[in-house]
């Protein structure tokens, strides 16, 4: 091996042998690294090629820039900016697209395909793109050749992003049971517990479509009635990672998506599945469903329904043991033998303060209203108005001579559920401490509609086709189990941490001895956000290559 420049960032030239024992001869560019051990070694940057093949003189030039940059004279060593791109944020979701087997996952189902485009590459910048700066597929197209250094992507064009869409879409059940399992292996995930709940996202766009589309007006969770929508699902592990993601029409009810939900996570065959749901899904039917096949559930009831289970369980007696985070709970089991059901009382004395404290503000309001009202005027629409309230109406009693008064009843029976809630589960083998705690662990998945509405930007939504929308959901969820790895393993949020990887950036320089992009030196920040993601710092030296190439023979 020939040292052309012995210091800092240098050129250096390799020799290999052929079979028919002539030599050829490489150029690297290289620099020096010390490792953990403390021992110093090359590394090299860049590969030029065959020596034969290049200007040797103007990549010398280009190795004494680089050096005199590396060493911290700045533009002085010859080298004009050209552009800047954020960098850390890409190349630390790159890695853990690789990691979690994503990419692997993909390309595996591509190898029978023949795109022109590579499809994999196109799928992880427009995941990229919903974690890094969420934008339109013709946005992503721009950000992607403008705003961004995504490896292995340079440019971006529309129809190749809805072709990989549509690709996705194809293999969606298989993408997500493949990248599931080899994520819970890799990080070793708890799956005995499933948390399930549902969302609505909203269209731009005026009326619905035909009773077989999904776009259609529903209740609407974004306050946005005046838009059609489509309803989501979407299952997390008691860790927060995503599991499994959704789509039904926008006028679908939660209680309607279990059969679906139950019959798609059979399918994977799991060990042992206790699926964990909010009162929605409290219906008779559901939980007839949900205990078909051995299955298994903790799901949260009505306690203002008026079934007379329901209301045996909360007029128990007993005696409520604390547990952690000042949560009490009591165990009451409704009925005997096999028509036995299990329930578990929840109370937070805190909670129950600030219910009786709004409530006892509420009624005074109410009392005010009371006394201001004309009770001598028929029809009054004061009066209507009080007993149609979304506030008042359930304290409100109308007496045969229709006046109005305060509903002292209802008062008593709201105080009785002050910081309360109920859950009811199937499972006998939980303890009545983990079916509390795994109930109230359904905030992960209200965090991860959170995560996905805000951070990723989930709506409104601006598809039209069916496949479309779909996809751009599921490109969303792939996103989320990106970011929610991210946040587990630093302990971090994700805007934080995008914020931070953001800051590292590749600049692109040129001048008389070639063109360099090199990555900024990273920050003590930064250094350490890559050794908790398990995440390899960027090269400081991304391509390269010299101003002239030698003239032909």
């Amino acid at each position: 091996m020939d040292v052309l420049v012995s210091v800092g960032m240098y050129l250096r030239t390799i020799r290999r042998r052929n079979k028919d024992g002539s030599v050829v001869e490489y150029l690297q560019l290289a620099h020096n690294v010390r490792r953990p051990n403390g021992v110093v070694c090359a590394e090299v940057v860049h590969n030029f090629g065959r020596a034969d093949q290049v200007d040797r003189e103007a990549l010398h030039r280009l190795a004494r820039s680089l050096h005199r940059l590396d060493e911290g004279e700045g533009l002085d060593a010859g080298l004009v900016v050209q552009r800047s791109r954020p960098l850390g944020g890409a190349h630390v979701l790159h890695h853990l697209w690789e990691q979690l087997g994503i990419a692997g996952q993909l390309q595996e189902l591509l190898r029978e395909r023949e795109f022109e485009s590579d499809v994999e590459r196109v799928l992880f910048a427009l995941v990229a793109n919903r974690c890094l700066s969420p934008s339109s597929k013709l946005g992503a197209c721009e950000w992607v050749a403008q705003d961004v250094a995504i490896q292995g992507l340079e440019q971006l064009e529309v129809q190749q992003a809805y072709r990989a869409m549509d690709f996705l879409l194809e293999n969606q059940e298989e993408v997500q049971e493949r990248v599931f399992f080899q994520v819970a292996e890799l990080l070793q995930l708890e799956v005995d517990l499933i948390f399930f709940d549902t969302t609505s996202s909203y269209f731009e766009m005026e009326g619905e479509d035909e009773e077989e589309g999904l776009r259609r007006f529903g209740y609407s969770r974004d306050g946005r009635p005046d838009r059609a929508q489509v309803a989501i699902g979407l299952a997390v592990t008691k860790e927060g990672i995503p599991v499994r993601c959704w789509v039904f029409p926008g006028n679908t009810a939660d209680a309607s998506t279990v059969e679906r939900v139950k019959q798609d996570l059979h399918g994977w065959k799991l060990d042992r599945v206790v699926l964990v749901a909010d009162r929605g899904m409290s219906s008779k039917e559901n939980l007839q469903l949900l205990r078909q096949d051995g299955g298994q559930y903790i799901i949260g009831e009505r306690m203002r329904s008026g079934v007379p289970v329901v209301e045996e369980a909360l007029s128990r007696a007993g005696r409520y043991r604390l547990l952690q985070d000042n949560l009490e709970v009591k165990e009451v089991v409704v009925g005997s033998g096999r028509k036995a059901q299990r329930y578990v009382i929840c109370r937070n004395p805190e909670e129950a303060e600030r219910d009786r404290a709004r409530r006892e503000l509420l009624l005074q309001e109410l009392e005010q209203a009371l006394l201001e009202l004309d009770q001598t005027a028929v029809h009054q629409r004061r009066a209507c108005a009080l007993r149609i309230s979304r506030r008042f109406g359930k304290y409100v009693r109308q007496l045969p001579d229709g006046r109005l008064v305060m509903n002292r009843e209802v008062v008593v029976r709201e105080e009785r559920l002050d910081g309360k809630y109920l859950i009811h589960t199937s499972d006998q083998q939980l303890s009545t401490e983990e079916v509390a705690l795994g109930y109230r662990q359904l905030l992960q998945v209200e965090r991860g509609w959170r995560d996905l509405k805000q951070e990723l930007e989930l709506r409104p939504m601006f598809h039209r086709k069916e496949d479309r929308i779909r996809a751009h959901v599921l490109l969303c969820f792939l996103g989320l189990l990106l970011i929610r790895v991210a946040e587990n393993r630093t302990q971090q949020a994700w805007p934080r941490i995008r914020r931070e990887l953001q800051r590292l950036v590749l600049v692109d320089l040129s001048g008389p001895a070639g063109q360099v992009s090199q990555t900024s030196k990273p920050s003590s920040a930064q250094t350490q956000l890559f050794e908790a993601l398990q995440v390899p710092a960027p090269i400081r030296v991304r391509a390269a290559s010299s101003s002239r190439q030698p003239e032909a023979a």
